[in-house]
């Protein structure tokens, strides 16, 4: 185990579990370099099927250069209808070369328009649309480029098996596009939240300028910072700082003196940003119980008196087990040797608190350093008990994420497969050991 990138600690993860010297490099030089085939669980019926019963249409995307959103909202666009009608179950990244479903509701396959970089592929029909929970996971297929030291990556598989126990497995962090890649501060706007410091989340937004922001950007951050001038502070944000200025438009409108206006402000973004706030907060604060539970030595394959465990799902795809955080049960020190037994055959997960209202901490030493945690962070479960958007009830997830992981040379490239929810990048930053902006 060793120290990990201060920009990764900076997010709550402390540690790289492997050893051995990253084999260094970057991703994403090309979209072409990192793949990504989503797998759902979602049944398409044949495309003669009656329209009347199968309303939508199923296709299957590889869109190279395009953000799931744009492409939805640049199809919707051509074929004349709502963006409402295109749906999908899980977002995908611009930068990369992605192969997805979409159903499209009421269109017929020679509505279909040609778009570059979009290949489409009709699929069938079907009776509803897809929906997040349809999305299973993810098969990638990823290459490094400018490698300084690619004959290191068996030495850091070896270490990741036996870290999980015969299977290529890394702590399940949350990865760094969770805070914002090029400027984390999304955990540190939902920490104020939380908190009930309204105006502590506007400021985290609007001002805390980054070393990797444009000059432009710095410069109006630190204004606001300084000066509080909400109507001045419009005349120093660049125009693509959008949300930024919707915030300052409303804070300059109310005076942005009470909480009242700093909340409003707030509540002017869209509401899957607000949501993201609070939950980059949780997330912090589960990469931090992570890495202290590296520190403490405890297991992350199998329980310890005073976990929380989760069994997998019933999927026949096998091959991809998921954990299903709504079957969860305490581990007692009698429950020990049983759920260890679930876990290594792949029937249970450990998991950690992703904090909210309903929130049951663990017992024992699992405990305890949830507690220390949430103490360290001044939060407490209750403390999500928020207005909108903004609250949650909290959840689980596990501390693990295991693949089998294949490793070619020349280019050194890595192809696996991971469960909804877990980041490629956290699996290959134990591999890489570089600063995450080079990961993308």
């Amino acid at each position: 185990m060793r120290d990990a990138h201060p920009r990764e600690r900076a997010v709550g993860m402390e540690y790289y579990v492997s050893d051995t010297d990253g084999v260094g490099g970057q991703l994403r030089d090309r979209d072409g370099d990192f793949r990504v085939v989503e797998r759902e669980d979602f049944a398409a019926e044949p495309l003669s099927e009656s329209t009347d019963d199968y309303p939508y249409l199923v296709v299957r995307a590889t869109l190279s250069g395009w953000d799931t959103n744009d492409f939805a909202r640049q199809l919707s666009n051509d074929l004349g209808i709502s963006r409402g009608r295109v749906s999908w179950a899980g977002t995908k990244d611009k930068y990369a070369v992605t192969t997805q479903l979409f159903t499209i509701q009421g269109v017929e396959p020679d509505d279909l328009p040609e778009l570059g970089g979009v290949e489409l592929e009709v699929v069938g029909r079907a009776g509803r649309s897809l929906l997040f929970g349809d999305l299973r996971g993810n098969e990638f297929q990823i290459s490094v480029s400018d490698a300084d030291a690619p004959e290191n990556a068996d030495a850091i598989s070896d270490e990741l098996r036996e870290f999980g126990g015969g299977t290529v497995a890394v702590p399940n962090f949350f990865g760094q596009q969770r805070f914002g890649s090029k400027r984390p501060i999304t955990h540190k706007v939902g920490l104020h939240i939380a908190r009930d410091d309204w105006e502590g989340a506007v400021m985290a937004y609007l001002g805390n300028p980054h070393d990797d922001e444009p000059d432009e950007s710095s410069a109006a951050r630190e204004f606001v910072d300084e000066t509080h001038d909400w109507q001045a502070a419009l005349d120093e944000f660049p125009h693509r700082l959008r949300y930024e200025r919707s915030m300052l438009h409303v804070l300059a409108e109310n005076g942005g003196e009470e909480p009242a206006d700093f909340r409003e402000a707030l509540e002017v973004l869209p509401e899957n940003l607000q949501a993201l706030f609070v939950h980059a907060a949780q997330s912090y604060a589960f990469n931090l119980m992570l890495s202290e539970r590296l520190e403490r030595g405890l297991p992350f394959t199998k329980p310890v008196a005073g976990d929380v465990v989760c069994f997998s799902d019933t999927s026949p795809d096998s091959d991809l087990v998921l954990p299903d955080v709504d079957r969860l049960q305490a581990v007692t020190e009698k429950r020990v040797d049983t759920i260890t037994r679930h876990c290594e055959r792949g029937r249970a997960f450990v998991t950690a608190p992703l904090v909210g209202v309903e929130s049951e901490l663990g017992d024992g030493e699992p405990g305890e350093i949830e507690r220390e945690v949430l103490d360290e962070l001044d939060l407490e479960p209750g403390d999500f008990d928020l207005p909108g958007e903004f609250y949650s009830a909290g959840t689980r997830r596990a501390i693990l994420v295991s693949t089998d992981c294949a490793v070619e040379q020349d280019p050194l490239t890595f192809s696996f497969a991971l469960p909804k929810g877990s980041y490629a990048t956290v699996l290959l930053r134990e591999y890489l050991k570089v600063d995450p902006m080079a990961m993308g």
